[in-house]
């Protein structure tokens, strides 16, 4: 009995383990410390982050801005996804050395590419800073007030807070604008590319299978951290060294079973998990559909023209992936958040939060929240689809349109702050374009202008349309634009850009392209934008006061802060689930399921034949589990843009994986995390190491890392415990 009583008690504390949420990696002792223990962890929250000795934030910089990564050797050298790193291998990449088709790998230090702008990140400090950051602003009533004076305790503690020359200071908000925290960090600028496997293994399955389970995709390439002779950051310089990490992740060989525990270390970008349920009633039915139909088009345009070309199909490679990746994303966000139901799960709890206002006697704080919050979305919603319209269209899917805003913004800056202004910011623009124009084509672009101003013109908030393009002849207007302006060459745009002040502007207000986002751009700015951002203001201080009201009276529950590109650590278990009747996934994939997806010649599942011969031979070397190659699995940890090439880390604080996705059932979890069907996606370090190893034949950067056996050292030290007692019996 009393067995049953421990063993009951045991599996209560197991399942009540938390699972989802993005933690700050200077708060984790207490109650995140001992979950963690609850799901398996070896380790103390000091492991993960201490300021006075080496842990394991030490070894996860920020890449580039956009995702994340981790050191892996005692000379610098640092893994992440191959999509993260795909800008970079697609740069070095040409018709005569592709690397994106081939890979790339160097077999010595001085065969390692420099990258021009690419730079990482290490987080040295966190400090909580709220008491500075809000000092004054309690008094203010008006909510520029309060941010212009929030704006000037920020700037004073960027001057005041201790650091080295060679150091900066970030400081970020939390629970919209209820704390804020200070980021002591280091940027290294010398980074450059070590080696990255063919698309083929890279991308494997590419576009169909991305936000898919089962998924069998290699997702990883290799950088190193170059440092001054003092191991501090320094511009690309012959001179520099390998970076000595103040910590590397070992490297396990054993792999993942399921229920194991994971922590996924990294900066997530964004999420927002305590919009009220009106809000996520319009991203279900009204933007998120939108913006689906926008990039649902331009992606059929090229990608009818890469699969003709294999020029295009590199130049618009990276482009192509980019505008897919959150294509997918919305499509599988709006179908999980209608399957989890989360709009009716958020009004029960919003009824829940009424009540406990009712409760508390604040009506007078907070009893209104919800209803303005009605109010307030109501008005902003055609703002809002008109905004998106315009972002979508106009800057971010047809490049002559994003080049032209460019030049638009060229024009204001001519008006606001005089000739000289203007001169820099054009020789800048003028010069810097030839990137641009390196990876575009007028055929490509010109046919995805065609389908979008279509949208833009017919489906966008009518009342937001120039008078002048209502009822527009899209056929007609595609051709005057690219059959005259001379923005669709870079020779062209250089002439436009050539002579003095006046001269300029002339030329560009004469250019049919400019005229056109002129048009586009002023309505934008006049009749959208202002009320747009004045709302916004409004529900952006509601949400604050929302969130400051959930903090305070739910002050025994566990409330995580939304991601925002800072440094956090999500914890789980290695899991499979069931997204439909009878359909159970496990959670793990290998090497067959790459045989069995092969297609001949298809650039989503082709296989190249040296793998298809390591296959048929076996030639796993120690990489293998019971004779085969684990490639992904996947796990519980919450995990969102940002995340892309973050390390998976077993219990005792090894490198077991690399995150790279989420199951497409699962993406809602930026909106809304449902336990049950919400899973990341890791490549398995094994098949990492498999593939630079037997594949690449690199085994001099295998060489470099620690290798462990965490499971049978485990197993080992138990045996000799059991041997011990016996002899002493």
């Amino acid at each position: 009995m009393k067995f049953l009583k421990v063993l009951l008690l045991f599996f209560v504390v197991q399942t009540q383990a938390q699972q989802g949420g993005m933690w700050i990696p200077s708060l984790l002792e207490g109650m995140n410390e001992t979950e963690m223990k609850n799901l398996g962890m070896k380790m103390s929250a000091s492991d993960i982050y201490d300021v006075n000795k080496s842990s394991l934030k030490d070894a996860v910089p920020h890449f580039n801005g956009g995702c994340t990564s981790e050191v892996i050797s005692p000379k610098g050298l640092l893994l992440t996804n191959h999509h993260c790193g795909y800008s970079q291998i697609q740069a070095h990449s040409s018709v005569e050395n592709d690397y994106l088709t081939n890979g790339f790998w160097a077999m010595k230090m001085e065969d390692e590419l420099p990258n021009k702008d690419l730079d990482v990140t290490f987080i040295v400090k966190i400090e909580d800073v709220t008491k500075q950051i809000l000092n004054g602003v309690e008094a203010l009533t008006s909510e520029v007030e309060k941010q212009k004076k929030i704006q000037q305790n920020i700037a004073d503690l960027n001057k005041s807070f201790p650091k080295e020359s060679f150091q900066e200071i970030k400081i970020r908000t939390f629970f919209e604008g209820n704390q804020y925290m200070l980021f002591v960090t280091e940027t290294f600028l010398d980074v450059r590319l070590v080696g990255a496997p063919p698309s083929s293994i890279g991308k494997f399955g590419s576009d169909t299978d991305n936000w898919v389970w089962p998924r069998h995709t290699g997702d990883f390439s290799l950088f190193r951290i170059y440092a001054d002779k003092n191991n501090r950051p320094a511009a690309y310089s012959k001179d520099n060294v390998p970076y000595t990490p103040k910590h590397f992740l070992p490297v396990s060989l054993d792999g993942v079973a399921e229920d194991d525990f994971t922590l996924v270390f990294g900066y997530p970008g964004r999420t927002t998990e305590y919009l009220p349920a009106v809000a996520v009633e319009q991203i279900v039915n009204e933007t998120n559909p939108a913006k689906i139909e926008i990039r649902d088009r331009a992606l059929k345009v090229t990608d009818g023209f890469m699969r003709k070309d294999q020029a295009i199909k590199i130049q618009y490679a990276s482009k192509y992936a980019g505008i897919a990746n959150y294509y997918k994303k919305w499509i599988g966000e709006t179908q999980g958040l209608k399957k989890s139901n989360a709009v009716q799960v958020k009004k029960d709890q919003e009824k829940a939060f009424q009540q406990k206002v009712v409760k508390a006697g604040k009506q007078a704080e907070y009893g209104n929240l919800l209803a303005d919050f009605d109010k307030n979305y109501a008005e902003i919603l055609p703002y809002t689809l008109s905004r998106d319209y315009f972002m979508e269209v106009v800057l971010r899917n047809t490049e002559l349109l994003g080049l032209g805003f460019k030049l638009y913004q060229l024009e204001q800056v001519q008006s606001t702050r005089g000739d000289q202004a203007f001169t820099d910011r054009k020789n800048n623009l003028r010069d810097g374009l030839g990137d641009f124009y390196k990876n575009f084509n007028v055929q490509v672009d010109e046919k995805v202008f065609e389908q979008l101003i279509d949208l833009y013109l017919n489906k966008s908030p009518q009342q937001f349309i120039p008078s002048n393009l209502k009822n527009t002849n899209i056929a007609q207007l595609t051709a005057s634009v690219y059959g005259t302006s001379k923005m669709t060459t870079y020779e062209g745009v250089k002439e436009l850009l050539t002579g003095d002040t006046q001269t300029v502007l002339k030329n560009l207000n004469n250019d049919k392209g400019y005229q056109l986002v002129k048009t586009l751009a002023d309505a934008f700015l006049k009749d959208v934008n202002p009320k747009f951002e004045s709302i916004n203001t409004e529900l952006s201080a509601l949400q604050r006061t929302y969130m400051k009201a959930q903090l305070e009276l739910n002050k025994d529950s566990r409330i995580f802060p939304d991601a925002n590109s800072t440094l956090r650590v999500t914890y789980g278990v290695v899991k499979g689930y069931e997204p439909r009747d009878a359909v159970v996934y496990t959670p793990v994939t290998y090497l067959d399921g790459v045989m069995e997806k092969y297609i001949p010649g298809d650039y989503e599942f082709d296989v190249s034949e040296k793998l298809i011969d390591l296959y048929n031979k076996k030639d796993y070397g120690p990489y293998a589990e019971n004779g085969k190659i684990p490639v992904n699995f996947i796990g519980t940890n919450h995990t969102t843009g940002g995340n892309s090439g973050s390390p998976a880390i077993d219990a005792h604080g090894n490198l077991v994986g690399l995150n790279f996705d989420r199951v497409w059932e699962g993406t809602m979890s930026d909106i809304y995390y449902d336990p049950a069907i919400c899973r990341n996606i890791m490549v398995d370090m094994r098949y990492v190491l498999f593939i630079i190893d037997k594949y690449a034949g690199a085994k001099h950067l295998v060489d470099e890392m620690k290798l462990v056996h965490p499971k049978k050292n485990k197993q080992s030290s138990k045996k000799q415990k059991v041997k011990k007692n016996k002899n002493k019996n």
